[in-house]
């Protein structure tokens, strides 16, 4: 590793020539100057790793130094050595952004632990990083070998998200390569745990199952609303729970975290039917019945989620709660987001409000769709990237930071994931099957049975059969779903986009998060 680069500013620094040879002694190259006019100078003209500034300096004073530096490169970290420890100084050290604060006098070890802190602290992270993953990637490989339940499914997955936002940050491409190995695996068991459970959890009454689309607002939404404090039901849509975890700092800044949770998107994991399934508290099957003008299939003409709000009032109404004062917002666009900053004080004095953002799903379709996102969003890393900083500058954000200082509730969640596409299978159909990559359904559908998980009879799925002799077949892992006419144009076009629909982690272990204000 090369030296850093120390730069130390003070105007005794005859008396801290011990200081600097000790430091020397440790592998760091240090330059000494002896005011705040020659360091701003030399910071133009030099790459430099830390500055040490000793507050009390003539002519410039050692914050009148540090602005002066942040304005020539805003990146250079800066510690900060005072006598001086009144609270006045310290607030406006750290208010100028200091890296670190030291009072004279110090030890040689002080400043030594400084420098290391800052400049190897990356370093450092990286490789307790990548040895805790080592250590823990034999008992992830227990769990996934251990046929956990939906429960330990959620467990492992909130793990490997855990580990895959660290490595992310350890730069070790052999660490990363060895995670995603495991992550590949996690979904290839995940996939086989959902062909054999899933059924199961719609048709049988009892029996234990998780909280899914159709059971959301009732098991995670009503339980917390309370009269004279108002909950926001956020749903976000097509928000991934690391996607969610890139985002919660940001949370983090206004709203207290009560619980950090998931449930399972129901089959397919597609806004059309996990959204409607959320609002109605009813599986598709059942929507359709009790809604047959509202409810669209696929290949019908018509929005497939105008009528949310009908099924949500309808569900409270159902479960003796449509005395609730409420309200319902959909976000399509950012002009309704503005809106909704210019009207948020007003939905104060309900119990419920619900508010519907489009954002992420617009992301991940465009990202197919226009070359631009799919240079932008090209892999995991870069996608949560993207929607952290969306979500930093959104209308959404202003909106509930507008509120955070009033009494507020916040759940947030989301309809489904998505996954990134990678393995092309074929599948052939006739012209009345669906387009969708991670799913599709049809009369004459020809696949291959160990590639899909199949429901031959949809309503055992609890979905409707739009035709006589419907099927539903859906993708695992990261498998897309391709005819075979002008197929290398579209495994091309499609491969590494994310799509959702079918069954992963991602796609169907989504978060539902409470929040409450701080």
């Amino acid at each position: 590793m090369s030296q850093a680069k120390i730069l130390w500013v003070d105007d005794e620094i005859e008396s801290l020539q011990s200081q600097k040879i000790f430091l020397e002694n440790k592998g760091y190259q240090v330059h000494t100057l002896t005011n705040g006019f020659d360091a701003i100078d030399y910071i133009k003209e030099n790459v430099v790793d830390v500055v040490l500034i000793d507050e009390s300096m003539p002519g410039i004073t050692g914050l009148e130094t540090l602005a002066k530096i942040k304005e020539v490169n805003g990146q250079i970290p800066v510690v900060l050595i005072t006598k001086n420890e009144t609270e006045n100084l310290m607030n406006e050290a750290i208010g100028s952004q200091i890296s670190d604060y030291l009072i004279k006098p110090v030890n040689p070890n002080q400043v030594w632990l400084s420098l290391k802190k800052i400049i190897d602290n990356r370093r450092l992270v990286a490789e307790k990083t990548t040895t805790a993953y080592q250590q823990q990637f034999r008992n992830l490989f227990m769990a996934l070998n251990s046929s956990p339940d939906f429960n330990e499914w959620m467990g492992i997955y909130k793990e490997l998200v855990h580990w895959e936002l660290s490595l992310q940050r350890s730069d070790s491409p052999e660490m990363q390569e060895v995670f995603l190995t495991q992550k590949n695996e996690a979904n290839s068991e995940f996939f086989k745990f959902i062909s054999r459970n899933y059924l199961s959890w719609i048709k049988e009454k009892g029996g234990a199952k998780p909280v899914m689309s159709h059971t959301l607002i009732r098991e995670k939404v009503l339980p917390v609303v309370e009269k004279g404090v108002s909950t926001f039901f956020v749903l976000i849509d097509n928000l991934r729970f690391d996607q969610w975890r890139t985002i919660m700092p940001i949370f983090l800044e206004s709203y207290r975290l009560v619980e950090e949770d998931t449930f399972y998107s129901i089959l397919p994991t597609a806004t059309h039917y996990a959204r409607n399934a959320i609002f109605a508290g009813m599986l598709p099957i059942d929507i359709e019945k009790k809604f047959p003008q509202q409810w669209k299939n696929d290949d019908e003409e018509g929005g497939k989620n105008l009528s949310e709000e009908e099924f949500f009032k309808a569900q409270l109404k159902s479960m003796g709660e449509d005395q609730l004062r409420t309200s319902y917002t959909k976000v399509l666009n950012n002009q309704a987001g503005l809106d909704l900053v210019n009207n948020v004080h007003n939905l104060l004095s309900n119990d419920l409000n619900v508010i519907v953002y489009n954002f992420v799903d617009m992301l991940s379709h465009a990202r197919t769709e226009m070359e631009v996102l799919k240079e932008l969003a090209g892999d995991e890393v870069s996608y949560r990237s993207i929607t952290a900083s969306w979500f930093e500058h959104s209308p959404l954000h202003q909106a509930l930071k507008k509120i955070a200082d009033k009494n507020v509730k916040i759940i947030l969640a989301t309809d489904h994931g998505s996954v990134r596409v990678k393995t092309p299978v074929k599948v052939i159909g006739d012209k009345q099957t669906t387009t969708n990559l991670r799913y599709k359904h049809g009369r004459n559908l020809n696949y291959d049975p160990k590639e899909v998980l199949a429901f031959r009879e949809p309503k055992e799925g609890g979905l409707p059969s739009p035709t006589i002799n419907s099927s539903y077949i859906f993708a695992g892992e990261d498998v897309f779903l391709c005819y075979p006419n002008n197929y290398n144009h579209y495994v091309n076009y499609y491969r590494n986009t994310f799509q959702h629909g079918g069954i992963s982690l991602e796609e169907m272990i989504v978060p539902v998060i409470q929040l409450v204000s701080k």
